[in-house]
């Protein structure tokens, strides 16, 4: 990667701040509104900081790396230990663990100051470690991962709340990683036999709600947010709209994910006048943070990238577009449907356009990529969707993302989501993101793996999770953890198997994909 330092994944850090701006949700029979609460009403609050905020890096060692990486994304500030020692981890939707610890020895010297600015955590410092006995060596497409599990404290900056007692695993050796992975999707029963990050807070009675809401911000945006146990109503406007996850028995890969169903995307080109349903766009898919990219299948992603200009992919596997797409005002919009009512994401074009270099040399991709395997929305849809993911109905609810502010508030049960109004207000000219519907005979069925019947194939998936076959993914960034029910490791646990994950070669010995350097990890055997 030492050639193409810019396509790696930019750091975003999430400071832990565990208060939620004194505020809770006002149990009322109408919309629910912001009121005053006390501390420890059970809402977890993390600022999600932008590379671009220069003002937080205080290492050069960090800025530097910082200042080559054209992405972001997403990182979490764990204090581990006792006393608490500094780690940063990808956040992930797509994965279900956390561990820690890369080999930064093995990563590109572009990279490598990167990671060892990351912070690391040494076991025998810590007086409430516990060494569980058990180790695990897990594969990726581009390198692997020798980890060992432990127990210990996880202490929650910014306040005297600490979780006891969470498992995660130390790398005693990587290869091509450059930090490890904070998973926060399904985990005890579903996706591992241990309580995972998100279990823990609910069972220890840091939120109230076993849910957490995930507004990453805009790309030029100084700040985001994430609220375990509560949302932030200054984050979007209007209601939610709940939308069912798919389970894993009717799920594409048969993996326990956020899979929602799609009922059709769009584009809206700067006239206003929004053009027909893409064919083959009334799909599942799921919502991973830890994907750059927005993944679709092959026919379905060269269609859109012909109305963009790119008729077909580059040697790499990407949609290079003109660069004057960033400045126009249209958005590709994905539509959802839920309990009677229908969601749409206007993704605007800005957002949805990746920029790579400057000046002269600055060239454009689109963000989406064809796969046969599997479909994702990944940040290039996420930073543009309001989106609280739901564990206890089991339901994705989504909006639009804007920002009025910040007023992250509780949640005292999650049935108030139903309810819940976002206080930004719709600006002239803007469409709700939330509009009721009479009828739901247009939501396809979420089973299976094939999609609508138009003629465009949908997800597949070929059961094992296997993706990333067909082109060189570069300067894409996936995590995508799957549960294998087969084999074992020490201590009774079930063997770690993951994907043949996006690494390809693009020129020579020069491997572009930065999965596995920014946690592509794949963690989810059931331990």
């Amino acid at each position: 990667m030492a050639a193409f330092p810019f396509l790696s994944a930019s750091l975003v850090l999430l400071q832990l701040a565990f208060t939620c701006s004194a505020q809770h949700l006002n149990l009322t029979t109408g919309p629910l509104y912001l009121a005053g609460h006390t501390p420890g009403d059970g809402c977890v609050h993390l600022p999600i900081i932008h590379s671009t905020n220069t003002d937080h890096f205080a290492r050069r060692g960090i800025q530097l790396a910082l200042n080559n990486r054209s992405d972001v994304a997403y990182y979490a500030q764990l204090e581990i230990g006792t006393p608490p020692q500094t780690v940063y981890t990808q956040l992930d939707t797509g994965s279900f663990e956390l561990w820690v610890n890369p080999d930064c020895t093995t990563v590109s010297p572009s990279d490598s100051s990167f990671c060892d600015h990351i912070g690391f955590y040494n076991a025998s410092l810590s007086s409430t470690s516990k060494s569980l006995g058990t180790s695990k060596t897990l594969r990726y497409g581009i390198g692997a991962a020798n980890i060992s599990y432990v127990t210990d404290t996880i202490s929650l900056s910014g306040s005297s709340t600490s979780l006891k007692d969470i498992q995660f695993g130390v790398a005693t050796s990587s290869k091509d990683a450059f930090s490890g992975i904070l998973g926060i999707g399904y985990g005890q029963g579903l996706a591992t036999k241990y309580p995972n990050f998100i279990d823990q807070l609910y069972a220890q009675k840091i939120t109230k709600v076993k849910a957490y809401t995930l507004a990453l911000g805009s790309k030029t945006a100084q700040q985001g947010s994430i609220v375990f146990g509560g949302v932030d109503t200054s984050k979007f406007a209007g209601p939610l709209a709940r939308l069912p996850i798919i389970s894993a028995e009717d799920s594409p890969d048969g993996v326990p994910r956020f899979w929602v169903q799609m009922n059709g995307i769009r584009l809206t080109p700067p006239s206003g006048q929004s053009m027909g349903v893409y064919a083959g766009s009334k799909i599942p898919a799921f919502l991973d943070s830890g994907s750059t990219m927005t993944i679709l299948p092959p026919a379905l992603a060269n269609k859109i990238a012909e109305d963009f200009g790119s008729p077909e992919m580059d040697a790499n596997g990407f949609y290079r577009v003109g660069c004057e797409y960033v400045e126009m005002n249209g958005t590709m919009d994905f539509e959802f449907m839920g309990a009677g009512q229908k969601v749409t994401v206007r993704v605007p074009y800005k957002e949805m356009i990746r920029e790579v270099g400057q000046g002269e040399n600055k060239m454009c991709y689109l963000g989406i990529m064809g796969s046969e395997s599997f479909t994702l929305l990944g940040d290039t849809f996420l930073r543009s969707a309001y989106a609280v993911f739901d564990f206890q109905t089991n339901s994705i609810w989504l909006t639009q993302a804007t920002s009025c502010g910040n007023t992250p508030a509780a949640l005292r049960d999650v049935t108030d989501l139903s309810r819940v109004v976002g206080n930004c207000q719709i600006q002239p000219g803007e469409k709700e993101a939330v509009v009721d519907v009479v009828s739901e005979t247009s939501i396809a069925p979420p089973t299976g793996s094939t999609g609508d019947t138009d003629g465009v194939t949908g997800t597949g998936g070929n059961g094992n999770g296997n993706g990333g076959t067909r082109t060189a993914w570069g300067f894409v960034t996936t995590t995508l953890a799957v549960p294998m029910a087969t084999g074992s490791a020490g201590g009774g646990s079930l063997s770690a198997t993951t994907l043949e994950s996006f690494g390809r070669s693009l020129a020579g010995d020069v491997v572009l994909s930065v999965a596995v350097a920014v946690g592509a990890a794949v963690l989810g055997s059931l331990l």
